[in-house]
């Protein structure tokens, strides 16, 4: 096994201070039966986020209760998701605190595929970890949310995430500028669009 230690950077004060904002979103829990679980969960009034194929063929369904920041998915297994908007750095900041993590993959049709997802697509990119209980955790990199996840929550846990926000809305920013062909004013106002489209999984295109 390698030696994490080896690998770790010192964990200093101002390290902890710019620290990368890990948020608790979903919690898988093990059902028998998804089309019975997802019925009775629909039917105590949560509401269901998501219900599709993933490129592996694994089914996700996703259901939140009112009012909740955290969802639960249905599966075979207990897993936890970490969610982050940077998966390398978040990756860097627990290696630097010694947690021996998985490298970033994707799913493919045949399973785990090694790296980030070539397209970069929000829920996409995604690494692993366990602690020494064998809890399992799953991080997942989020930049755009999918419509109807959140209600209106732009909030930013910490500076770098809201940097990372701010960089992909100058971006988007810089091709919204090629296609009118000049220089756009008011940037801010378009900027604070962009990023609450974002979060809350609205068309970000203009």
């Amino acid at each position: 096994m390698r030696n994490i230690q080896a690998d770790a950077k010192p964990v200093t004060e101002r390290s902890i201070q710019q620290r990368v904002a890990m948020k608790l979103e979903v919690a898988v829990i093990p059902v028998s039966d998804v089309d019975r679980a997802k019925r009775f969960y629909a039917d105590l009034g949560w509401r269901l986020d998501a219900d599709f194929a993933r490129a592996d063929g694994s089914r996700a369904v996703q259901l939140t209760p009112p009012g909740s920041p955290t969802s639960i998915q249905l599966g075979t297994g207990p897993l936890l998701y970490l969610v982050v908007s940077d998966i390398e750095a978040a990756r860097a900041e627990l290696i630097a605190r010694g947690v021996d993590v998985s490298e970033v993959f994707h799913r493919g049709p045949q399973g785990r595929l090694s790296g980030p997802d070539p397209d970069r697509p929000s829920y996409g990119s995604l690494a692993t970890f366990s602690d020494p209980d064998g809890n399992a955790w799953l991080i997942q990199q989020v930049t755009r949310r999918l419509p109807g996840r959140v209600e209106g929550d732009t909030t930013f846990a910490s500076s770098s995430e809201l940097a990372w926000a701010l960089r992909r809305a100058a971006a988007a920013h810089g091709e919204h500028e090629k296609r009118i062909g000049q220089s756009d004013a008011n940037w801010p106002d378009w900027h604070a669009d962009y990023i609450i489209r974002e979060q809350t999984g609205k068309e970000t295109s203009a």
